[in-house]
């Protein structure tokens, strides 16, 4: 009988094990397969074992009596009186007879005598499995029990367990090696199993983790883990792990943490950030603010909070239209390099598809420090959207600045009004090749982190168009005031321009 401790602690291992009733069996050293198996299918349809073991039930003598006479009167079969009746089991009622009627059982033997060496030599037989059971036996005229009775009878009084003494011994201790070899390889290979899945669980790494390239503080927590499975020894072994390295950063996992402010500052200036500052600019802020950390520190901590930066890429948008006037030369020639204010703007058209509707934002970029000199937003990207964009930047200018204004082959650029514009001002148009990107990659690129940090990401389906086109505006003037810039020393490009004395 076992308990219930024992009984439901061999049910769960059978589930670990992916039901696997030969490692049950092998760690615990019980039960049967078959008691196992039946311990399992009641706990799976009761979701638990009964406290108590089920009692033998208790046979009256006119219930033993009625069935050993049931079995005289129709043929002398345990199978037939046990099916016909319901009750006992075959070995209870072949008791039953050798005590109420022992004159009556069904004895079969062979009319002939065999030797030892003769059973011996028939055993050898049945071991070897070189013929079938059936054979052996019609070949003696013996039933197959006798032969199993004889088996018996040999191995428990004649040959060691190992049955060292037989022919075929050193097969039989070379199949035993195998086999040992066999379950050492099953457990090596469930531990490896388990390491790999405790990894990308507790490291939260991807399904191609090598659990060997983690750090030791990472191997450390995998172990802990694990460590009430399988012998300390053998997960250092697995993990390439020296056992003081392992019980160093059990020591250093109980220490306060050094960096709990720092951890809490970073999170406060990521929000302010609007969630767009990667671990560079988070760094330069703590710089500023007098925090001396290396941007290691920075980078790690930021990955163990979970501050990450948005990186989506979206389908452009396109204003070409064909060729309605002739195109003016590329004169920037991808050097997006500016040595005072107003010397090359940029400019282009990108938009916003939200479920309100779509929202198209024009702004105009200064190549000097990235700033946003003007910029117009409207629900239609028409003649009006570009040509009020630039009435705003040609208000900023001082009497003697003539930028170069460059754009794509769009056709809001290629319109009477923008042109008449460029030439009254003294202005000088450029153009980029048609359909090539490249040539204007600075505006592109300012498009990318602006739906980055402001667009993508976020739920707009509640979102009218006004109050999106007042968050955009809102974040444009965070960009140009707040948004730092490390090519800028980490000031945003209105503080630059403060610094350099341009603007008061």
């Amino acid at each position: 009988m076992y308990s219930y401790e024992e009984r439901i602690k061999a049910v769960k291992l059978y589930i670990k094990y992916e039901h696997s009733l030969a490692s049950v069996i092998q760690e615990l050293g019980y039960p049967s397969s078959k008691a196992l198996y039946k311990w399992f299918k009641e706990y799976e349809e009761n979701g638990d074992l009964s406290k108590t073991s089920k009692r033998k039930r208790e046979f009256t003598q006119e219930e033993k009596q009625f069935a050993v006479d049931h079995y005289i009167e129709y043929g002398r079969n345990y199978s037939r009186t046990v099916r016909m009746l319901g009750y006992p089991d075959r070995n209870i009622l072949s008791d039953w007879c050798k005590e109420l009627a022992p004159e009556a059982r069904k004895i079969r033997r062979s009319k002939l005598n065999y030797s030892q060496e003769q059973k011996k030599e028939a055993v050898i037989h049945l071991v070897s499995r070189e013929t079938s059971v059936q054979k052996i036996a019609e070949r003696l005229q013996v039933t197959r029990k006798t032969l199993y009775d004889w088996k018996e009878e040999l191995i428990g009084e004649e040959l060691p367990p190992n049955m060292s003494n037989m022919p075929d011994s050193p097969q039989l201790e070379g199949l035993k090696n195998e086999v040992d070899v066999l379950k050492q390889e099953v457990y090596r290979l469930r531990m490896e199993k388990d390491i790999l899945e405790k990894s990308a669980e507790l490291v939260k790494k991807n399904g191609g983790i090598n659990p060997k390239h983690l750090s030791n503080k990472e191997k450390t927590r995998v172990i802990d883990a694990l460590k009430t499975f399988y012998p300390l020894a053998l997960l250092l072994e697995n993990l390439d792990l020296v056992k003081s390295s392992y019980f160093y950063h059990r020591s250093q996992a109980k220490l306060p943490d050094k960096y709990a402010d720092l951890r809490v500052m970073l999170k406060d200036i990521f929000i302010e950030s609007r969630r767009t500052y990667g671990y560079r600019r988070m760094h330069d802020v703590l710089k500023k603010r007098h925090i001396v950390v290396s941007e290691k520190v920075v980078r790690r901590l930021m990955k163990e909070e979970k501050l990450i930066v948005r990186s989506v890429t979206k389908k452009k948008y396109s204003s070409y239209a064909g060729e309605i006037t002739p195109a003016t030369p590329n004169l920037i020639q991808r050097d997006f390099k500016a040595e005072a204010p107003d010397e090359k703007w940029l400019t282009d058209i990108t938009e916003f598809r939200i479920s309100a509707g779509k929202v198209y934002l024009s702004p105009i970029i200064d190549c000097f420090d990235g700033a946003i000199v003007s910029w117009t937003i409207s629900t239609q990207p028409n003649a009006e959207l570009v040509n009020s964009m630039f009435d705003l930047a040609l208000d900023t200018l001082a009497d003697n600045s003539k930028p170069i204004i460059h754009s794509d082959r769009g056709a809001h650029y290629r319109w009477p009004g923008w042109i008449e514009r460029i030439k009254t001002n003294g202005l000088t148009q450029s153009m980029s090749k048609k359909g090539c990107s490249p040539d204007n990659s600075a505006c592109e690129g300012f498009f990318g982190r602006l739906k980055n940090e402001f667009f993508y990401g976020f739920k707009w389906d509640d979102i009218s168009i006004d109050t999106f086109i007042e968050l955009l505006d809102d974040y444009l003037n965070w960009y140009n005031n707040n948004r730092i810039k490390l090519s800028l020393g980490g000031l945003s490009p209105i503080n630059y321009r403060k610094t350099l004395g341009l603007i008061a």
